[in-house]
């Protein structure tokens, strides 16, 4: 599209944060843009880029790898929301869930909760795919991160409305309550399928007793060298149960790495029955 052209750095700009939207599932509000901006400064500077029109060619012909992850990484540090990645989600919803739909006790792990957006974006999908009646005391939802205060951030359920932006406002309307100035609490029976539990990736076994039937892992692999990538995804599939499922991010492929994971569409992954 841009080969050729001379792009001025607004028209870079716009089409990074297009292509992190529709790619990533990764939205900066106009408001957000400096913060972009500046994140995008450090990936043209650590490549040695003519700028940000430079940035956006490289990305438009997507034949650089590492100049993709960077943008990416770049883009997703710190950056969590509800609804992330719809791809991925409606596949969980359309696939997985009807496939599961006879198990009374259903396991998911969301192994990088942040704040907990995703654990409980999952369990607001269960509940409106199966009811909340259905859901409750059959469906457990476990959210880990390796730090602390995001931990308890997840446990209180309290969120900033700029996390709900991605959320059809009939759900945000249903399972939300305002909080505080500008802030939203979810409500207390999607509170309750969901636990929060600090734990880091890299400690290997894992203190799990019974395996997950999914398990989530999205937009983590990129903190992780390749040999760990691979001990974690190994580790991963033997906590599954036989036939279930590993969601990551669309855009981190297990290709190459010589897991055990049969590879579904993208970011979706099964283990062997």
């Amino acid at each position: 599209m841009f080969d050729g052209q001379s792009l001025s750095s607004d028209e870079g700009f716009a089409f990074i944060r297009s292509w992190l939207a529709q790619r990533c599932g990764i939205f900066y509000a106009d408001r957000k843009e400096e913060l972009l901006a500046y994140r995008l400064v450090r990936v043209i500077e650590r490549f040695g880029l003519d700028g940000v029109g430079d940035l956006a060619r490289r990305v438009e012909r997507g034949d650089q790898h590492e100049i993709l992850l960077a943008v990416m990484h770049a883009a997703s540090t710190n950056h969590t929301f509800f609804f992330r990645e719809p791809a991925v989600l409606d596949f969980f919803r359309d696939t997985i869930l009807p496939s599961l739909s006879q198990l009374s006790d259903l396991r998911i792990w969301s192994a990088a909760a942040a704040t907990g957006d995703e654990a409980y974006t999952l369990g607001i999908i269960a509940a409106e795919s199966w009811g909340l009646d259905r859901v409750l005391g059959r469906l457990a939802i476990l959210g880990t991160d390796i730090s602390a205060p995001v931990i308890a951030q997840a446990e209180s359920g309290v969120f900033a409305a700029s996390h709900l932006e991605q959320m059809p406002k009939f759900l945000k309307d249903k399972y939300f309550r305002p909080h505080g100035i500008g802030q939203y609490q979810i409500t207390s029976e999607i509170r309750s399928i969901c636990t929060f539990r600090r734990l880091n990736l890299k400690s290997i076994p894992y203190p799990f007793q019974k395996p997950f039937s999914v398990i989530f892992c999205r937009n983590i692999l990129y903190y992780f060298e390749r040999d760990d990538q691979f001990k974690l995804l190994e580790t991963l599939y033997d906590v599954t149960e036989p036939s279930g499922w590993l969601l990551t991010s669309v855009t981190e492929s297990l290709r190459d790495l010589g897991t055990r994971w049969l590879s579904v569409d993208s970011g979706i992954y099964r283990r062997r029955p």
